[in-house]
Formats: C-alpha cells, sequence, structure tokens
C-alpha cells in the first residue's frame, strides 16, 4: 500500500511590484526557514483587454503578449531583489493569468500561510486593505498575513491622554526702520 505524502509546506506571497508585496515577500523570506518551509511567489495578471465588454474596442496600448512578458519581468526582479537582501532563501516565483483572488485562493490551498502586503494605516490606526486583501482574508483556507509598506522613518504617535503643545509661534519681523525725509 502506498503512503499519501505530505502535502509540500509552502508560504505563498502575493506580489504585484508594489513596496507592501515586496514588503510581505521579504516577511515571508524571513519566516521561511524557522518554518522548515519554502516561499512561492505569486502574480497573476490579467490582460488589459479582458477587462473590457466584448463590443468595446480594444485597448490601445500593449498586446497580451507584452502584458505577460512585463508582469513576468517585474516578478523576476522582485525575487531577485529578495535574493540580495535574503541569502540562501528558497522561494520559487509563478506568473499566472487570471484575476489575483482566486489564483491566490487555488494556491493558498496548499499553503502554511498567505502574505500580501496592504497600504498601510488609516488615520484612525486601522489597515489600509485593498480588494485583493479584503477578499484573501475573506476566503483564503490557510492564515492570512497582511505586511504594510515600509515606512521611511517611524512616526511618533503621541500617547493616549498626553496634552499636545503647539510649536511656540515665530517672532514679530523688526518694524522698518524709519525713512529720513
Amino acid at each position: 500500500m502506498e503512503r499519501e505524502r505530505p502535502a509540500p509546506r509552502v508560504l505563498i506571497v502575493g506580489v504585484d511590484g508594489s513596496a507592501s508585496s515586496l514588503a510581505a515577500l521579504r516577511w515571508s523570506a524571513e519566516r521561511a526557514g524557522p518554518l522548515g518551509t519554502h516561499v512561492l511567489a505569486v502574480h497573476a495578471w490579467t490582460p488589459a483587454a479582458a477587462l473590457y465588454a466584448p463590443y468595446a474596442p480594444s485597448p490601445a496600448g500593449l498586446t497580451a503578449e507584452e502584458e505577460r512578458r512585463r508582469a513576468a519581468v517585474m516578478l523576476r526582479d522582485s525575487v531577485a531583489r529578495l535574493r540580495e537582501t535574503v541569502p540562501g532563501v528558497r522561494v520559487r516565483a509563478v506568473l499566472e493569468q487570471g484575476p489575483p483572488v482566486p489564483v491566490l485562493l487555488r494556491y493558498a490551498r496548499r499553503a502554511v500561510l498567505l502574505a500580501l502586503g496592504r497600504g498601510g494605516t488609516g488615520a484612525d490606526g486601522s489597515p489600509l486593505l485593498g480588494p485583493v486583501a479584503r477578499d484573501c482574508l475573506r476566503l483564503a483556507p490557510c492564515p492570512v498575513v497582511t505586511v504594510p509598506e515600509p515606512r521611511p522613518w517611524p512616526v511618533a504617535r503621541p500617547e493616549a491622554g498626553a496634552a499636545t503643545t503647539p510649536a511656540p509661534a515665530p517672532a514679530p519681523a523688526p518694524a522698518p526702520a524709519p525713512s529720513p525725509r
């Protein structure tokens, strides 16, 4: 009798070339080793013409093949940047044509977790999620992690209840000297 092999343990990362998706890729790579797994960087792309009604004129611009090539270059460059910053990481890239949510959810079926970038935080401190992240959080069969885009510097927030004092007003400009008559 043949034993069923365990499904490979993999961290799925949705990559779209944004700063936040690159942060999610790096976050996953840094955790892959300790978890005994590898990273699968997934980019789903859809030709622009597929977004138009069949009776609408074709959009001017790139052909589907040119769009696919651009998507492949973006994914390859994202993985290359990862390998520069996290040496020795086990990562594989997958480029697939289709809407991002169904593509990511299909790969998430065999994932330890799904990592996605997000656009930072709102004024109230809540995470800003795009439609792909929102749908994946609702529908994914595995845990989903959203990683914010990196900040250029830390933002200091006043402690709760702390009084904030406005900056002192600049000193008034000196009065002009009287002109001789």
